[in-house]
């Protein structure tokens, strides 16, 4: 049987963006921006430098508490999903009554975290890539596949850039800068947002010089639950398995950039890394 190469195309785009919508709402926004900038930004744009420019004034700081963040894209297309994604969820909920939030007030002090939340991770994410890329062109700073801890190892046995070959964790880990080790050490310990934002901010600030880069989709969604204290024992520990999982070598798209790596051990796998 013969394969009509436009059908298969179609047909991986829709599988595509069937999966892209089963994300969470923190990580598409954050990959919707990030992915909308960071060409433009390496082309040297001035739409796209103009931008990022902006996002990185606010790296570190809450959502909505500098009046700088009001109106950055990045919280406005969140703020437009959302609004879609409810009314998708009033149309769903026809003929059943209305959901809970708007008869209880428990519910709705619980959507309201729950927004705030959004709003932090794609906040923190989304500037802190833009303080990551600053001045870099040829390479790019958000790469899926490299999850915090992996980065962090890589610059904690001083090797800039991708290109990591498979091999044992335990034993690159007893090669690692301590002092690197110790600041990671410092983001898992933090205790509320606004310190473990500063300590993320310090760590971006190494991975820049380095050029080492971060998968802030991945980063986005680990923050969003970080601040659910349920949640947060979770992403601890997926930071330091990926600290300590070994991983092939990356696969390169057609530009040059390194795209997606898997790990090689069954430690770390991506269902780990993306948190609870």
């Amino acid at each position: 049987m013969t394969t009509n190469p436009q059908t298969t195309g179609a047909r991986a785009a829709e599988d595509t963006g069937r999966e892209a919508q089963r994300l969470p709402r923190s990580v598409r926004v954050t990959l919707h921006t990030i992915a909308r900038l960071q060409g433009g930004y390496r082309k040297d744009v001035p739409a796209a430098v103009a931008a990022v420019a902006r996002l990185r004034r606010e790296a570190g700081r809450s959502a909505h508490s500098s009046p700088g963040a009001w109106g950055l894209d990045h919280l406005r297309v969140l703020a437009e999903l959302r609004e879609e994604d409810q009314q998708a969820e009033l149309v769903r909920q026809e003929g059943r009554g209305a959901p809970a939030q708007y008869f209880s007030s428990r519910s709705r002090v619980a959507q309201e975290r729950y927004e705030a939340y959004e709003d932090q991770a794609v906040h923190l994410a989304v500037t802190l890539w833009a303080l990551h890329q600053q001045s870099l062109r040829e390479d790019a700073m958000h790469v899926k596949g490299w999850p915090l801890g992996r980065s962090v190892r890589r610059l904690a046995l001083g090797k800039p850039g991708p290109g990591e070959s498979a091999g044992g964790g335990a034993q690159q880990a007893e090669e690692m800068s301590e002092t690197i080790r110790k600041r990671f050490v410092r983001i898992g310990a933090a205790d509320d947002i606004e310190v473990l934002a500063a300590r993320l901010r310090e760590m971006v600030i190494l991975l820049r010089g380095a050029r080492i880069p971060l998968d802030y989709g991945l980063l986005a969604q680990q923050i969003e639950n970080w601040q659910y204290e349920a949640r947060r024992d979770g992403v601890r520990g997926n930071w330091g398995r990926s600290l300590h999982a070994s991983y092939a070598g990356p696969l390169r798209t057609d530009d040059g950039d390194p795209d997606r790596t898997a790990p090689v051990d069954d430690h770390a796998g991506p269902d780990d890394d993306m948190g609870d």
